[in-house]
């Protein structure tokens, strides 16, 4: 059995982990409200965009772009969206393990797929399981900004404009509630299925006058949105982590208060135990002096 000081230093310890997991609580807490807030701000942007090129797609015209052509696949490329610390559950242990069984049942060898990993979480893993890997972005900001995750969006628009990869995908924690982040992957490109999809969530268009022309409007069009959907996939992102952050260390901080009444309750006891035994001791010298 422990002693009295012994368990009165896991008690003295387990209140200051309890306080350090309740104060990243809040924290995170009130990061998830802001990113939930920017996220949701950005999708009138989105939709909007989305809804222009469906109308060009669906509209009785010539308009073509090689974003929007499917072709032979020789390679995929996958954007991973992880987070650069941990203590969030399950948030980027979930996402790795469903990358890896996809990758698993769609690819023979790694010559068939490339990675574009965010976060040091998982890059690691990205590292660990041997995967191969295009590029690799760490240190993003709680509020990402457009100009922050450019350089990866035109890395990962330009490989496929250049055929280095055939299709694209990116890979997130959706953001469903505070207790709730599912798995997503979505694909980005080709952007073939963009107008059947737009037209069964709307139900139909607006009518647009394009000018110079259909085409050009498609040339210049086509990459902001393929960039907008993984920025709007990363602003999605951050909610989830947050939200999976404040989740963790609320379990964290109720399992201390499991802890603490344990703990106390074996105080209690030994301490009574200690007190008994003192008193056994003094009254057992007494009678031996009688």
């Amino acid at each position: 059995m422990a002693s009295l000081r012994e368990i009165k230093s896991r008690i003295g310890s387990t209140k200051n982990m309890k306080q350090i997991t309740g104060a990243m609580q809040m924290v995170a807490a009130s990061k998830q409200s802001r990113a939930q807030g920017r996220s949701q701000a950005y999708e009138p942007y989105m939709n909007k965009i989305k809804e222009v090129v469906a109308n060009i797609a669906m509209g009785d015209n010539d308009a073509s772009h090689p974003m929007m052509e499917k072709r032979e696949v020789k390679k995929t490329g996958y954007i991973v969206v992880t987070s650069d610390q941990g203590l969030a559950g399950g948030y980027n242990s979930n996402l790795m393990r469903g990358l890896r069984q996809t990758i698993a049942e769609r690819h023979q060898s790694t010559e068939e797929y490339e990675i574009i990993v965010i976060g040091k979480i998982g890059r690691d893993l990205v590292k660990r399981l041997q995967f191969p890997m295009e590029m690799e972005y760490t240190g993003m900001s709680d509020n990402p900004s457009f100009d922050e995750v450019k350089t990866i969006t035109r890395k990962a628009v330009g490989m496929f404009e250049d055929e280095s990869i055939d299709e694209l995908y990116v890979w997130y924690n959706h953001f469903v509630n505070t207790m709730r982040q599912d798995v997503t992957e979505t694909k980005l490109l080709p952007l073939t299925d963009l107008a059947d999809e737009f037209e069964e969530t709307t139900g139909a268009t607006t009518n647009y006058e394009y000018e110079p022309s259909e085409n050009v409007i498609l040339e210049r069009l086509l990459p902001q949105y393929a960039e907008s959907l993984i920025y709007g996939a990363l602003l999605d992102a951050k909610a989830a982590e947050f939200a999976a952050r404040m989740t963790a260390m609320k379990a964290a901080s109720d399992n201390a208060d499991n802890l603490l009444d344990e703990l106390q309750l074996a105080y209690n006891r030994a301490r009574q135990a200690a007190i008994t035994q003192e008193i056994t001791e003094i009254v057992g010298g007494a009678a031996a002096l009688e």
